[in-house]
């Protein structure tokens, strides 16, 4: 007797029509065979509604703490990647010359031998790229599936070093930025899961959203190292080492 059940092929053939892309039903984490399984269930629960924030970072049952910030922060760089190549049309070494957001800090690039300046826009491209390194890296985060606790502490660091993309983004190229984040609400949702799971302390979160007052934003330096006072040329300590 044949089996007559329809199997559901979730594949995105070459030469699909992207408004065709992941014209599937969505399925029930329980049910995803992968080890990709929560990185699949993110995305699914992004395109089904990006706006819908709480639902979105909402911790699922049986699903661990670590795994999940784990994989919602590689969401977070991939999708950040659109807005560096949208910023790169109007942030170059001759416009933005420095890594700055508000005026008192300059943020030093920590993927260098030594701390140094970069640009802005190869400040982005080069935390984007160490983002990846440690994200992706067999040392620290072997397995998709069980994040060991030594590896959690990358999660902070990485996540500080992330944020400053959207700031440059919001205080140097508002236009760029609001059109971004009208379609993905992503620092909105950052914003939402560094103060949920408690991985930046929100004093440092320094972009004004829709409920915050936009005159009081902080000047605070991010805690995370290598940034320099402009008034005062202040070396702000390091908190952590750079690997040579």
């Amino acid at each position: 007797m044949e089996d007559s059940r329809e199997v559901m092929v979730r594949r995105i053939n070459p030469g699909t029509k992207f408004k065709d892309f992941y014209s599937w039903p969505d399925e029930d984490l329980d049910k995803m065979e992968s080890t990709l399984a929560i990185q699949q269930y993110i995305q699914q629960k992004i395109r089904a509604d990006y706006t819908d924030i709480e639902g979105i970072l909402e911790l699922p049952l049986k699903v661990d703490v670590n795994v999940w910030n784990y994989e919602h922060l590689r969401q977070f760089c991939m999708q950040l990647n659109e807005l560096c190549v949208m910023l790169q049309s109007v942030c170059s070494a001759e416009t933005c010359n420095q890594m700055t957001a508000t005026a008192s800090w300059i943020f030093l690039c920590a993927v260098h031998k030594e701390p140094k300046e970069c640009c802005a826009i190869d400040y982005i491209r080069h935390t984007l790229d160490g983002a990846a390194s440690i994200l992706n890296s067999n040392k620290y985060f072997p397995s998709r599936v069980n994040i060991k606790d030594s590896s959690v502490n990358k999660l902070p660091s990485t996540c500080r070093r992330v944020y400053r993309i959207f700031s440059h983004a919001f205080f140097h190229h508002k236009t760029i930025y609001n059109d971004f984040e009208s379609r993905t609400m992503l620092c909105h949702r950052f914003d939402r899961w560094v103060k949920k799971f408690d991985l930046i302390t929100p004093d440092l979160l320094i972009v004004p959203l829709d409920s915050d007052n936009t005159d009081n934003h902080s000047d605070n330096s991010d805690g995370d190292g290598y940034a320099t006072l402009l008034n005062n040329s202040v070396i702000e300590a390091p908190n952590f080492k750079v690997r040579h």
